[in-house]
């Protein structure tokens, strides 16, 4: 059987997620290690452990670095042209599920069963063996998660598998397992992880796997298990057994994050930087630090993509630029619609005015202001001004929004200009937020409407959404009694409070409401000066525009809705709901069925 020592080994060398790990090794030469030894010594298992945890934690957006990468451009959330939305993804579109025994999802897992497997011959102690392989476990679940959430049903490998001979080769021939088969073994595994690991971590060990955060992510597989992708028919199907294990699930979450401190953060906004224990929206986070220049240097990669140019490190990405679709989908500050609330007016020209304050927390635009680069009172320009000739030009020193918008949140307010490529705020791939809402959504599907109902308000409360007389935050009573427009107001409300947090898409795609954005076209807005702007709006320097209010600056510019899919509209396939098992994956192991959404045989739905 061939061992993953050499690769573990050689990841001693670098840099690991948690302090505690950083331990000097007695000296010996590690080219000639026993398996026996590492098992033997606590100090060299926990660092192959934080190799997993390495290979397998989520970065911003949510990335777990398969083929559809940052999710944010699939959908209407932002904006970039690619195959998802276009709607010419082929069979060999979607990847991960991998070909080979030394890289992806397959290698990913050998890993952790090796890890696994190993424990049972170490003299450890029993307790702190479990604890090891409870989190080794909560990555197995993790991986294959994702894995059945793009196919449905995949191979089970729970032991390691021997990677060399034809003896080898044959027995790695594992056909699909039934999608049901494989969300068992999932929760199972989590189950198991819950039991042994902790409810906290000391502070040295901030960031490692929680029995809070192995519960909630149990929660989301269920959810998104009863959700209708996973059934025969439309986005209103449902599946009311499946739909009471996704209830349990995430209230046992629920009640024990509670009971442990985990609640909302009182700030939307600076919850990112809020860290180790005190942060209680933090159920499961991925680790970065600001050192800069040295071995530990950890950074998140975050900022340096979502900045304007001129505000970061010289570039920044079209992809992360939030839509007018969603700059729409926030309600006014009393909760409701735009042009429904009648105590906030809402036209085109102001539509930033009297919004959902996670808008401004979210979302920048031309004339706001947004505390960066260590200045609270900076202002953000991205209109256009007229040239002799009938051209546009872009006020933005270096580049300009495609959008109209650029993304603001968990933008360090007090980080330099030089410091921007060193951004190391976590990355929350579960807030308690989710936990609330996964635990709104599965009450509404199982008739506790009242319970769904107060999950929604607690968000719009935490946003600092007005209550109203009646207090209900904006939402309208009447929802208590219709099953899909509850689900409709937790659809927006995701969609709002997980704004670029890589969850759009796949909400999308389990309430199957992918396919009724087809036709359509993301929007962008045009902002441009008109005859009556006065010369510091449209000559540079543009001496006192700053002193301009946002409603003063805005009587001087025309504000327009722009198509930005020019060249398509939205084109979702059916198959997008569970991709093709990739002919490469198949040609190595030819027990492999193609889904039968995808011309094949195998039912992701069983």
């Amino acid at each position: 059987m061939k061992k993953v020592y050499a690769i573990i080994l050689m990841a001693l060398g670098t840099s690991f997620l948690f302090p505690s790990c950083e331990k000097v090794l007695d000296k010996q030469d590690l080219n000639k290690v026993s398996p026996e030894f590492v098992v033997s010594d606590s100090i060299l298992v926990k660092q192959q452990l934080d190799f997993i945890y390495d290979q397998n934690l989520p970065t911003w957006f949510g990335n777990v670095s398969g083929s559809l990468g940052a999710s944010n451009d699939k959908s209407d959330e932002s904006w970039a042209e690619n195959a998802y939305v276009q709607g010419t993804l082929t069979i060999n579109s979607v990847t991960d599920m991998g070909s080979s025994n030394t890289t992806g999802n397959y290698f990913k897992i050998r890993i952790i069963n090796q890890f696994i497997e190993d424990l049972k011959t170490s003299p450890l102690a029993p307790e702190l063996k479990k604890r090891f392989e409870a989190q080794a476990l909560f990555f197995r679940a993790f991986r294959y998660h994702n894995l059945v959430r793009l196919y449905g049903g995949v191979p089970l490998v729970l032991s390691p598998l021997d990677a060399v001979g034809d003896e080898a080769k044959e027995a790695a021939r594992i056909p699909r397992s039934k999608t049901s088969e494989c969300i068992r073994q999932i929760t199972a595994d989590l189950d198991t992880a819950a039991k042994y690991l902790p409810k906290v971590w000391l502070t040295a060990d901030y960031g490692r796997i929680t029995a809070g955060a192995a519960m909630a992510y149990k929660g989301r597989v269920l959810l998104e298990y009863a959700s209708p992708q996973y059934l025969n028919g439309d986005q209103t199907a449902t599946d009311r057994p499946r739909w009471d294990s996704a209830y349990a699930a995430n209230k046992e979450a629920y009640d024990f994050l509670t009971a442990n401190g985990y609640g909302l953060h009182p700030s939307y906004d600076n919850m990112w930087f809020t860290e180790g224990n005190g942060n209680s929206e933090a159920v499961m986070i991925t680790g970065f630090n600001n050192s800069q220049g040295d071995q530990t240097s950890k950074p998140n990669g975050y900022e340096p993509n979502v900045r304007p140019a001129y505000l970061s490190t010289g570039t920044a990405s079209t992809s992360n630029q939030p839509t007018w679709d969603l700059v729409q989908a926030y309600p006014m500050k009393d909760g409701k619609a735009p042009g429904v609330s009648t105590t906030y007016p809402y036209a085109l020209q102001s539509f930033y005015r009297n919004r959902d304050p996670r808008f401004d927390k979210t979302i920048a635009y031309n004339g706001s202001t947004w505390s960066i680069n260590s200045n609270p009172n900076y202002r953000l320009w991205t209109y256009f001004a007229p040239l002799a000739n009938g051209t546009l030009r872009s006020v933005e020193p270096v580049g300009s929004t495609t959008t109209g918008f650029y993304l603001r949140k968990a933008i360090d307010p007090n980080l330099g200009l030089n410091s921007v490529p060193f951004a190391g705020a976590d990355w929350m791939e579960i807030r308690f937020a989710e936990v609330v809402l996964n635990l709104a959504e599965s009450a509404a599907e199982t008739g506790r409407m009242d319970e769904a109902f107060e999950g929604i308000k607690s968000i719009r409360r935490r946003a600092g959404i007005e209550a109203g007389a009646d207090g209900n935050f904006g939402l309208d009573e009447a929802i208590k009694t219709d099953r899909m427009a509850m689900i409709s107001a937790l659809m927006l409300e995701r969609q709002i409070e997980f704004a670029f947090e890589g969850k759009r898409f796949y909400d999308l795609r389990r309430r199957k409401l992918l396919l009724s954005l087809n036709g359509k076209r993301r929007m962008g807005i045009r902002i441009v000066t008109n005859s009556t702007a006065p010369s510091s709006l449209t000559v540079s320097p543009y001496a006192g525009r700053d002193a301009l209010t946002a409603d003063q600056a805005y009587a001087f510019f025309t504000v327009s809705t722009i198509n930005l899919d020019t060249r398509f509209v939205l084109n979702y396939q059916p198959g997008s709901y569970f991709y093709a098992i990739p002919t490469a994956s198949i040609n190595s192991n030819p027990a492999i069925l193609q889904n039968n959404t995808w011309a094949g045989t195998f039912d992701p739905l069983e």
